[in-house]
């Protein structure tokens, strides 16, 4: 089962990250962008990591506060979610 869970979190944390490079890059060539929201949700399915990630590492929507606090808030809140559930499972 736990292999699963770090499957699905390298996956989509993956896509989170590589959602950013593309969006930065579309950006720069002045193409159709990833929508905002299509950012958010993967952070908020677990991608959270891989958008901060990108964020930070090609310097992409760092100017924008939805971004730079939303994104770590749903980390925060996907860490505390975690060790709510370990510590049930471990009960």
């Amino acid at each position: 089962m736990m292999n699963y869970v770090f499957a699905y979190l390298a996956i989509i944390n993956a896509a989170g990250f590589l959602l950013m490079l593309a969006d930065k890059y579309k950006a720069r060539k002045n193409l159709w962008r990833i929508p905002e929201r299509t950012l958010m949700t993967v952070a908020a399915l677990g991608g959270s990591v891989g958008c901060l990630a990108g964020m930070y590492l090609v310097r992409h929507k760092t100017q924008h506060p939805k971004f730079t606090v939303g994104i770590p808030v749903i980390l925060a809140l996907q860490i505390v979610a975690a060790a709510v559930i370990m510590g049930r499972l471990a009960a």
